[in-house]
Protein backbone atom coordinates (compact mmCIF):
# COMPACT_ATOMS: atom_id res chain seq x y z
CA UNK A 1 0.00 0.00 0.00
CA UNK A 2 1.27 3.93 -1.05
CA UNK A 3 -0.08 6.69 0.11
CA UNK A 4 -0.85 9.13 -3.08
CA UNK A 5 0.75 12.69 -3.20
CA UNK A 6 -2.42 14.02 -2.30
CA UNK A 7 -2.58 12.63 0.89
CA UNK A 8 1.06 13.06 1.43
CA UNK A 9 0.83 17.02 1.16
CA UNK A 10 -2.54 17.09 3.25
CA UNK A 11 -0.25 15.34 6.05
CA UNK A 12 2.47 17.64 5.77
CA UNK A 13 0.19 20.89 5.57
CA UNK A 14 -1.83 19.40 8.97
CA UNK A 15 1.59 18.98 10.89
CA UNK A 16 2.48 21.90 9.95
CA UNK A 17 -0.47 24.22 10.75
CA UNK A 18 -0.66 21.74 14.33
CA UNK A 19 2.81 22.32 15.29
CA UNK A 20 2.29 26.58 14.98
CA UNK A 21 -0.95 27.09 16.27
CA UNK A 22 0.32 30.26 17.91
CA UNK A 23 1.66 31.62 14.56
CA UNK A 24 -1.86 32.33 13.27
CA UNK A 25 -2.49 32.54 9.39
CA UNK A 26 -0.43 30.37 7.03
CA UNK A 27 -0.78 31.50 3.01
CA UNK A 28 -1.15 28.07 0.71
CA UNK A 29 1.36 30.19 -1.16
CA UNK A 30 4.06 30.20 1.45
CA UNK A 31 3.13 26.12 2.18
CA UNK A 32 3.55 25.70 -1.62
CA UNK A 33 7.01 27.34 -1.66
CA UNK A 34 8.43 25.42 1.59
CA UNK A 35 7.24 22.51 0.34
CA UNK A 36 7.90 22.70 -2.75
CA UNK A 37 4.65 21.67 -3.99
CA UNK A 38 2.47 23.57 -6.89
CA UNK A 39 0.18 26.07 -5.31
CA UNK A 40 -2.53 25.05 -7.68
CA UNK A 41 -2.30 21.38 -6.65
CA UNK A 42 -2.07 22.46 -2.73
CA UNK A 43 -5.21 24.23 -3.23
CA UNK A 44 -7.55 21.31 -3.63
CA UNK A 45 -6.05 19.46 -0.67
CA UNK A 46 -6.45 22.57 1.51
CA UNK A 47 -9.49 22.70 -0.02
CA UNK A 48 -10.64 18.85 1.08
CA UNK A 49 -9.24 19.86 4.23
CA UNK A 50 -11.12 22.96 4.89
CA UNK A 51 -14.88 21.33 3.70
CA UNK A 52 -13.62 18.26 6.36
CA UNK A 53 -13.11 20.89 9.00
CA UNK A 54 -9.60 20.59 10.19
CA UNK A 55 -8.62 23.22 8.92
CA UNK A 56 -10.42 27.33 8.22
CA UNK A 57 -9.57 29.34 4.97
CA UNK A 58 -9.38 33.00 5.11
CA UNK A 59 -9.61 34.48 2.00
CA UNK A 60 -8.34 38.25 1.19
CA UNK A 61 -5.08 39.74 1.18
CA UNK A 62 -4.42 38.81 4.98
CA UNK A 63 -5.75 35.89 4.44
CA UNK A 64 -4.45 32.39 4.56
CA UNK A 65 -4.89 28.97 6.76
CA UNK A 66 -5.02 27.96 10.13
CA UNK A 67 -5.92 24.95 12.44
CA UNK A 68 -9.72 24.64 13.09
CA UNK A 69 -9.91 21.39 15.26
CA UNK A 70 -7.51 20.82 18.23
CA UNK A 71 -4.95 18.87 17.19
CA UNK A 72 -5.79 16.37 19.67
CA UNK A 73 -9.02 15.41 18.44
CA UNK A 74 -7.43 14.23 14.63
CA UNK A 75 -6.66 10.42 14.61
CA UNK A 76 -4.66 9.51 11.51
CA UNK A 77 -6.20 6.50 10.60
CA UNK A 78 -9.42 8.88 10.02
CA UNK A 79 -7.52 11.75 7.84
CA UNK A 80 -5.47 8.82 5.87
CA UNK A 81 -9.14 7.25 4.75
CA UNK A 82 -10.79 10.60 3.81
CA UNK A 83 -7.52 11.97 1.81
CA UNK A 84 -7.33 8.78 0.21
CA UNK A 85 -10.67 8.55 -0.68
CA UNK A 86 -11.89 5.27 0.35
CA UNK A 87 -10.04 3.65 -1.88
CA UNK A 88 -10.32 -0.52 -2.25
CA UNK A 89 -6.96 -2.05 -2.87
CA UNK A 90 -8.56 -4.43 -5.54
CA UNK A 91 -10.99 -3.71 -7.84
CA UNK A 92 -12.78 -6.57 -8.87
CA UNK A 93 -15.30 -5.11 -11.25
CA UNK A 94 -13.03 -3.20 -13.53
CA UNK A 95 -12.09 -5.37 -15.52
CA UNK A 96 -14.35 -8.12 -14.00
CA UNK A 97 -12.20 -10.85 -12.70
CA UNK A 98 -12.87 -14.30 -13.62
CA UNK A 99 -12.09 -15.02 -9.61
CA UNK A 100 -15.15 -13.18 -8.50
CA UNK A 101 -17.45 -14.47 -5.85
CA UNK A 102 -14.85 -17.44 -5.75
CA UNK A 103 -12.04 -15.53 -4.15
CA UNK A 104 -10.67 -14.61 -0.43
CA UNK A 105 -8.58 -12.46 -1.76
CA UNK A 106 -10.29 -9.44 -1.59
CA UNK A 107 -12.06 -10.40 1.98
CA UNK A 108 -8.22 -10.43 3.23
CA UNK A 109 -7.32 -7.13 1.88
CA UNK A 110 -10.49 -5.25 2.69
CA UNK A 111 -10.11 -6.61 6.09
CA UNK A 112 -6.14 -5.73 6.00
CA UNK A 113 -7.54 -1.92 4.99
CA UNK A 114 -9.76 -1.69 7.83
CA UNK A 115 -6.99 -3.22 10.03
CA UNK A 116 -4.25 0.31 8.77
CA UNK A 117 -7.03 2.58 9.66
CA UNK A 118 -7.45 0.64 13.18
CA UNK A 119 -4.23 0.95 13.53
CA UNK A 120 -3.45 4.80 12.39
CA UNK A 121 -6.24 6.09 14.47
CA UNK A 122 -4.15 5.33 17.92
CA UNK A 123 -2.29 7.93 17.04
CA UNK A 124 -3.35 11.98 16.67
CA UNK A 125 -2.04 14.81 15.22
CA UNK A 126 -0.88 16.22 18.02
CA UNK A 127 1.28 13.28 18.30
CA UNK A 128 3.09 13.29 15.21
CA UNK A 129 4.01 16.67 15.85
CA UNK A 130 6.02 15.87 19.14
CA UNK A 131 8.70 15.55 19.75
CA UNK A 132 10.37 15.17 16.83
CA UNK A 133 8.87 17.37 14.43
CA UNK A 134 8.06 20.14 17.17
CA UNK A 135 9.79 19.28 20.02
CA UNK A 136 12.21 20.80 22.17
CA UNK A 137 15.54 19.74 20.41
CA UNK A 138 17.53 22.81 19.45
CA UNK A 139 15.35 24.30 17.21
CA UNK A 140 12.29 22.26 15.87
CA UNK A 141 12.01 21.61 12.19
CA UNK A 142 9.23 23.41 12.07
CA UNK A 143 9.55 26.62 13.53
CA UNK A 144 12.81 26.46 11.24
CA UNK A 145 10.79 26.16 7.85
CA UNK A 146 8.29 28.67 9.45
CA UNK A 147 10.70 31.51 10.79
CA UNK A 148 13.64 30.75 8.19
CA UNK A 149 13.02 32.49 4.43
CA UNK A 150 11.20 31.17 2.14
CA UNK A 151 14.02 30.44 -1.02
CA UNK A 152 11.51 31.62 -3.69
CA UNK A 153 11.01 35.13 -2.17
Amino acid sequence: MQLTKFTDFGLRVLMYLAAIPEQGLVTVGDLAQRFDIPKNHLNKVVNRMVKQGWIVATPGRNGGVRMAQAPETLHLGDILSVMEGHTQLVDCEQPLCVFKGNCYLKRVLDAGQREFYTNMNRYSLAELVQPETAGPQTASIVARMHFQPSVLQ
